[in-house]
C-alpha cells in the first residue's frame, strides 16, 4: 500500500503525479489486472479462477453526514472494496485523502490479495477509503468522521470477516476510534472479543509492539537479501526517499543502522538534497510535528525533476502510485528501486528500468511487511496474548525471506520479471484452494 498531502502512517506522504502520465487517467485498477493476467499466463492459472480474480466480491459505498465544528452538515463519500477471502477474512488498509475513488480502491483490495497470499496468511483482500483531505478538518471533526464512517460500515466488516488496518491519511489513533466504536455496536457480551476488528491499533489498546515499522523493517529484509545475493554492501550505500511518512522515514532510519546514508528526501511540499546525509531521526520528528518536509533546515531544495536524476544506489518510493514514468524511469541512477508505495511504478516506466538493468523490488512483496505484523496482532488479540518485539521482528524476517526466496525461485525457472513472479506465488496458493474446494453450486 497508497498525490497524498499528509502523512501516510501506514506509508507515505504524497507527491504530484508522474509527469509523463499527468494528462492522462491512470487506470490502475486496470494495471493491476494487466500484471494478473500476465501472471496467469506463466503458471498456466485456470481460466475460471482468472474469471473469479478478475472484479472483487463486493464493492460497498456509503454516503454519510457529519456534524462539522461550525455546526453544518458534510456529506461524506466512502468506499470498501472486499476482493478475495477464500483464503480468509478480508484484510486491507482504511484511506483518508482527496483523490480516493471506486478504481484505486479495486485496485489496492485486489494487491491485498496478492500480499496476503504471498505470505502465506490465512487472509483475504479488501481496501477501504472516505475521500476527503484529512489536513482540512480538525482532530475532533477528523474523529467524528471516523466513527460515523465505521458505524456506517456496520456488520459489513469485523473480526471474522472484514479486518481494516491504517493507510494514507489514517493511524493508530483512528484505529483505536474505529474499534471502540465498533465494541460499542456489538453488544457488551462481545466487546472484549472483537478487540481484532481492525489491525495497526495503539500498543495501549491491543496493538503489537512491531506494527508502526512494520512496513518498513519488511522492505529492508527485503533489500537485505537483495543485497546479499548480489555481493553489494549497505554500509556505506545511498539511497533517495520519496514520501517520507511512515513506510520511507523507518525505512530511512533501519537502513541507517546498516550504515546507508539517505541524500535526498521529497513530498508533497517539495524536494531536499543533502550529500552528507540526513539524520533521519531529526527528518521523520520534523515530519510527525510539521506533516512535511517543508521547511526543514538541513537540505537544498531541489525540483521533482532534480530528484529523479541524482546519483544514488537506491531509490524508496513512498508516496503513492504511478510516480515512475517513462522520463523517471530514463533519468534514474540507482542500482534498486525497492516499492513501499503500492504502484510507484507505471508499467512503461517498469520496461524501462527492467530495459536498464535496474533492479525492482515489487511492493506485492516489498511492502508486505505492514499485513504480515498486522495478521501477527490479529493473531495476539484471538488468543490473548502479547508477544515481544524481538519475536515480531524474528517472526517478520523469516516470512520476508522466505517470500523474497520462493519470488527469485519462480522468476528464474519462468524467466519472467520479479513482479509476475510475485502475482504468481500468490495465484498459485489461491488456485491450489479453489483446486481443493470446487465452486459452491
Amino acid at each position: 500500500m497508497d498525490n497524498q498531502p499528509t502523512v501516510n502512517t501506514a506509508g507515505s506522504v504524497s507527491v504530484p503525479p508522474a509527469s509523463a502520465e499527468k494528462h492522462h487517467k491512470y487506470e490502475f485498477f486496470k494495471v493491476v489486472q494487466g500484471y494478473l493476467d500476465e501472471a496467469a499466463g506463466v503458471i498456466g492459472l485456470p481460466e475460471y479462477i482468472q474469471t473469479i480474480l478478475s472484479q472483487p466480491k463486493n464493492e460497498i459505498i456509503i454516503n454519510f453526514p457529519v456534524k462539522m465544528d461550525d455546526g453544518t452538515i458534510r456529506l461524506f463519500k466512502g468506499y470498501r472494496v472486499q476482493h478475495n477471502n477464500l483464503l480468509g477474512p478480508y484484510k486491507g488498509g482504511i484511506r483518508y485523502h482527496e483523490s480516493v475513488s471506486l478504481d484505486d480502491v479495486k485496485a489496492l483490495a485486489a494487491m491485498m490479495t496478492w500480499k496476503c497470499a504471498l505470505m502465506n496468511l490465512p487472509l483475504g483482500g479488501g481496501k477501504g477509503g472516505v475521500k476527503f483531505d484529512p489536513n482540512k478538518v480538525s482532530r475532533e471533526e477528523l474523529q467524528r468522521i471516523t466513527r460515523r464512517f465505521f458505524h456506517a460500515l456496520g456488520s459489513n466488516i469485523g473480526p471474522d470477516t472484514d479486518i481494516p488496518a491504517p493507510d494514507v491519511g489514517t493511524d493508530a489513533k483512528a484505529m483505536a476510534w474505529a474499534m471502540d466504536t465498533y465494541m460499542n455496536t456489538v453488544g457488551s457480551l462481545f466487546r472484549q472479543s472483537v478487540k481484532g476488528v481492525v489491525t495497526g491499533k495503539p500498543v495501549a489498546v491491543g496493538g503489537t509492539l512491531g506494527r508502526e515499522k512494520a512496513t518498513g523493517q519488511g522492505l529492508v529484509y527485503c533489500i537485505q537479501e537483495w543485497a546479499e545475493e548480489r555481493d553489494f554492501q549497505l554500509g556505506g550505500a545511498t539511497l533517495i526517499v520519496q514520501g517520507f511518512g511512515n513506510v520511507g522515514s523507518f525505512t530511512s532510519l533501519i537502513l541507517s543502522r546498516l550504515g546507508a546514508s539517505t541524500i535526498a528526501v521529497g513530498d508533497h511540499t517539495g524536494y531536499l538534497y543533502n550529500p552528507e546525509g540526513f539524520n533521519p531521526h531529526k527528518l521523520q520528528d520534523w515530519v510527525k510535528k510539521n506533516r512535511s518536509i517543508a521547511g526543514y533546515p538541513a537540505g537544498k531544495s531541489i525540483s521533482r525533476e532534480e530528484f529523479f536524476k541524482i546519483k544514488a544506489d537506491i531509490l524508496i518510493p513512498a508516496a503513492l502510485e504511478n510516480q515512475i514514468g517513462i522520463e523517471e524511469a530514463k533519468n534514474l541512477q540507482v542500482k534498486l528501486v525497492a516499492e513501499g508505495a503500492n504502484g510507484p511504478c507505471s508499467p512503461e516506466g517498469e520496461k524501462i528500468l527492467i530495459e536498464r538493468g535496474i533492479d525492482i523490488l515489487p511492493d506485492v512483496l516489498a511492502n508486505a511487511g505492514g499485513v504480515t505484523v498486522s495478521y501477527y496482532e490479529w493473531v495476539q488479540n484471538k488468543r490473548s496474548e502479547h508477544w515481544t518485539l524481538e519475536e515480531v521482528d524474528e517472526r517478520l524476517e523469516k516470512a520476508m525471506q522466505r517470500a523474497y526466496r520462493e519470488v527469485v525461485e519462480l522468476a528464474r525457472q519462468k524467466k519472467c520479471s520479479m513482479r509476475v513472479a510475485a502475482y504468481a506465488v500468490a495465484l498459485q496458493r489461491i488456485a491450489s484452494a479453489y483446486g481443493e474446494r470446487d465452486i459452491f453450486p
